[in-house]
């Protein structure tokens, strides 16, 4: 049996990007995976369809910072599916960013960061969490960085946001345990995804930087993320809850 059969999930910015594997994944390990992302998700919705069966998942056009937005995508999940068992806090703002002394970081600029990175995760879990908390069970994932451990010069806005959802995992799953819910925190290192690359925001030498800092010396795709995203959502982890969890190739030891 599929490690994720018969399980709801929401993965937000699940539409491109790391996401997408994220989508992908869950649903050939038998989730039904609702795709949530501010640039709407069909084309990946109907590509999943495809593969894994009509029921395997919807796509909902959701900005995260936005409350009523999150209230709706939480609602329509319920209404197509009738529980949740899976979150995955994945949207973000981050391959956009240009690197820039924290001087010259417009304050504008940084609110936007933290609205999605932040405001969205908390917004997100806030209406997600009654649902599981009913059936005293659930798997909240909220996606870090291993920059929170070794700081990104020019990337504080972002930083600072990962450094944030860090303590907000490990105060929610004190809040969320008697519930039977884990939260825990999957952190990343630089992974080449479609769109970093495509940004154009993140040269070679930042690569080449922190790929000389890892125990395997070699780039970072999406799929090195799928097994511990899956262990997280599946029930062989449901004894592990508060963590941070790095793949990152041994850039950082935690």
């Amino acid at each position: 049996m599929a490690r994720l059969s018969g399980r709801i999930a929401i993965v937000t910015g699940g539409a491109k990007g790391i996401g997408r594997h994220y989508s992908e994944a869950m649903a050939a390990e038998g989730a039904s995976v609702v795709i949530a992302d501010i640039g709407g998700g069909d084309e990946a919705a109907a590509e999943i369809a495809a593969r894994h069966g009509a029921n395997s998942t919807l796509s909902v056009t959701c900005d995260v910072s936005n409350e009523e937005q999150v209230k709706n995508l939480v609602a329509r999940t319920i209404e197509r599916f009738g529980k949740i068992d899976v979150l995955v806090n994945n949207a973000a703002l981050f391959a956009p960013l240009p690197h820039t002394s924290f001087q010259n970081i417009d304050v504008d600029l940084w609110d936007k960061v933290f609205a999605v990175n932040v405001r969205g995760s908390f917004l997100t879990a806030k209406h997600v969490a009654p649902h599981m908390i009913a059936r005293k069970y659930g798997k909240i994932i909220n996606i870090g960085s291993g920059v929170v451990y070794k700081g990104l010069p020019g990337m504080l806005h972002y930083s600072a946001s990962k450094g944030a959802i860090a303590t907000f995992t490990r105060t929610m799953s004190r809040e969320l345990g008697e519930h039977n819910i884990c939260v825990n925190t999957l952190a990343p290192g630089l992974v080449m995804s479609d769109t970093l690359v495509e940004s154009g925001q993140h040269d070679d030498t930042l690569k080449n930087k922190v790929v000389a800092s890892r125990a395997f010396k070699r780039d970072q795709m999406p799929a090195d993320l799928l097994g511990a995203l899956i262990f997280l959502s599946a029930a062989e982890s449901d004894f592990v809850t508060g963590q941070t969890i790095a793949v990152d190739g041994g850039s950082i030891n935690t």
